[in-house]
């Protein structure tokens, strides 16, 4: 019988121990600490508490590891944030700035069956506004994109924006008063030795040419057009 995690802050931790796991970075009590503003000493103490439940595989100073039961579960809730995010933008008229705090909310409820009807409503969504692909009602993440960050792109390529890596209210306000968007076709002209910023011609954009900076272009994912 599957272990049932009863409060939110265990949930907002395997979700955690999840991102981190799908981008292959090493899960340490700093990184997690990190990300959900908490005391080192108080993510020891979840660590132990999840390790107890049999949710993930904690060994000090080694990192952590979900099990299986303990990413099936992140796996759902992954699903339910996404889905709700993709909901409130094609549905509702939410900015892709806007949803991240109430999809945080809303994948806590607990309805198998409410979530299994969103996803039918809204079409089966392969990928949430921001680019990441939603897990269907299996656990599977089905993404077959070969994504790049810009920063690696080199002059005279041409490619479109198809996921963000950052999440932040501030940044994707960013991104929309520059005109960046999913599916923006962007040619790069000049890539900047000295500060790592590169000058794109964007057909949407009014002056023709912008200029991206380093820290911006870190966090936009493309994929590159073929010819």
């Amino acid at each position: 019988m599957a272990t049932q995690i009863t409060t939110r802050s265990r949930q907002d931790y395997l979700k955690a121990i999840l991102s981190f796991q799908l981008k292959g970075i090493k899960v340490s009590t700093s990184a997690i600490a990190t990300k959900l503003n908490a005391k080192p000493a108080s993510v020891t103490g979840m660590f132990k508490v999840l390790s107890d439940l049999k949710l993930i595989e904690y060994r000090p100073y080694k990192g952590v590891s979900l099990t299986g039961e303990g990413r099936q579960q992140a796996i759902a809730l992954l699903r339910k944030h996404r889905l709700w995010e993709t909901f409130m933008v094609e549905y509702l008229g939410f900015g892709w700035d806007q949803v991240h705090e109430v999809a945080e909310q809303l994948e806590h409820v607990d309805s198998n069956l409410l979530i299994d009807k969103l996803d039918s409503f809204i079409g089966f969504p392969r990928f949430d506004p921001h680019g990441d692909p939603i897990p269907d009602a299996e656990g599977n993440m089905f993404d077959k994109r070969n994504l790049v960050q810009v920063h690696t792109l080199k002059e005279g390529v041409t490619a479109s924006i198809q996921g963000v890596l950052g999440s932040s209210d501030t940044f994707l306000t960013h991104l929309g008063e520059n005109g960046v968007e999913l599916g923006l076709v962007f040619s790069v002209r000049k890539v900047y030795e000295f500060d790592g910023s590169i000058l794109v011609y964007c057909e949407n954009n009014e002056k023709g040419e912008i200029t991206w900076s380093r820290k911006l272009v870190e966090q936009l994912l493309a994929e590159v057009k073929t010819t």
